[in-house]
């Protein structure tokens, strides 16, 4: 039994849509085709979305923020795109459903970036569609008012950054990158998209622009510091390069990227080229931010036959990977910092045997969310 205290930085799990956490259990069955994939699971996903209000919006992202908190995440960043009434005419208060995600987080004592997302689109030359009416605005204008909306109401809380999103190549027309990157850039905020996520995305940005995602994005000045790409799973390695040249970041979202089947990124090819990487908890289909974080390294080992491939010359895999988990996603949020510490429980299960000298190893590749204590 070891006596001593330990404490780690807080983590942060970059990229979430906390209502998708009511999802859980509901997609594992298949839809009756045979050949379930993201796409099949993306309508359940839907019918979940177009049920939504302000209140359950608010009841189940306590519910997903709560059991963050107690996996040791202190910041989380919320890629939060259902913004109006089921049809897509706003509420009210145009606000709502974000600020609502909002206070579930305060409630819970996370800090929070909240990404209020555009979305214009069903894809190239489509109108939006069923449950993504509720996700669109008519116009570029109305997206960015809101977010400058929520800018001002909640500039007082030192624990809450709002940052701008785009959904996808798919969703947001080439003419809307530029334009979002310049008022992201003036307000100094995080700009977060989903990126390469599908190979049918690839195609289609091919097919309507004759650029690959990244390409696109470079082309129109998406990318820079500030710029987190989620998911980078399908790119090439001249993509990974203009993310690296730009200083930008990936979110990295490994076990819904298992779950839906979306593939492995090329990680080596990202960390070569000097991209920093982070890790988001997604769909919620299981709340591990260690395992979240280790799933970097062990799908890499996957891919490439070798082992330990996230090593650092200063840090061990470890704690690259915890550097991932702590300070670079809570950059990825908007914060400068992790926000405080989490006591580990040294008496844990998963730590009997283990040496000082390899603590911080055993909790990353073989702790779970129990490791830490709950004060």
């Amino acid at each position: 039994m070891v006596s001593d205290k330990l404490e780690l930085p807080a983590l942060a799990t970059a990229h979430s849509h906390a209502f998708q956490r009511a999802m859980r259990g509901d997609a594992q069955r298949g839809s009756g085709a045979t050949n379930d994939d993201f796409w099949s699971w993306r309508t359940a996903m839907y019918t979940l979305a177009d049920s939504l209000d302000p209140q359950s919006i608010y009841d189940i992202s306590r519910v997903a923020y709560r059991e963050l908190y107690r996996a040791g995440v202190r910041t989380v960043g919320e890629f939060h795109y259902v913004h109006h009434q089921p049809g897509g005419n706003p509420y009210d208060d145009r606000t709502v459903m974000a600020d609502q995600v909002i206070r579930a987080a305060r409630a819970e004592k996370l800090r929070i970036g909240l990404f209020r997302v555009v979305y214009a689109r069903a894809g190239a030359g489509r109108s939006p569609e069923g449950a993504q009416r509720r996700f669109c605005d008519p116009n570029l204008d109305d997206a960015l008012a809101d977010i400058e909306t929520l800018a001002t109401t909640w500039a007082s809380d030192s624990s809450v950054r709002i940052g701008v999103a785009a959904h996808s190549v798919r969703a947001v027309p080439p003419s809307y990158w530029r334009p979002i990157a310049e008022f992201a850039a003036a307000r100094g905020m995080v700009f977060h998209a989903h990126v390469a996520e599908q190979p049918a995305e690839i195609q289609a940005c091919l097919g309507e622009t004759g650029r690959r995602p990244v390409e696109l994005l470079a082309d129109h000045g998406a990318l820079g510091p500030k710029f987190v790409a989620v998911h980078a799973t399908h790119l090439e390695l001249h993509e990974a390069s203009l993310l690296g040249q730009a200083n930008a970041m990936a979110c990295l979202c490994p076990t819904t990227e298992r779950d839906l089947g979306d593939g492995l990124p090329n990680v080596t090819a990202l960390r070569d080229a000097g991209v920093r990487l982070c890790a988001g908890v997604d769909s919620h289909v299981m709340t591990d931010p260690l395992e979240d974080l280790r799933a970097i390294d062990l799908g890499e080992r996957l891919r490439t036959g070798k082992r330990l491939v996230v090593r650092a010359d200063k840090r061990t895999p470890a704690e690259e990977l915890l550097h991932m988990g702590t300070v670079l996603g809570a950059e990825a949020c908007g914060f400068s910092d992790p926000g405080g510490f989490v006591e580990v429980d040294l008496d844990a299960p998963e730590l009997a045997l283990v040496r000082k000298d390899q603590l911080l190893d055993a909790i990353i590749y073989s702790g779970s969310t129990r490791i830490f204590r709950q004060h």
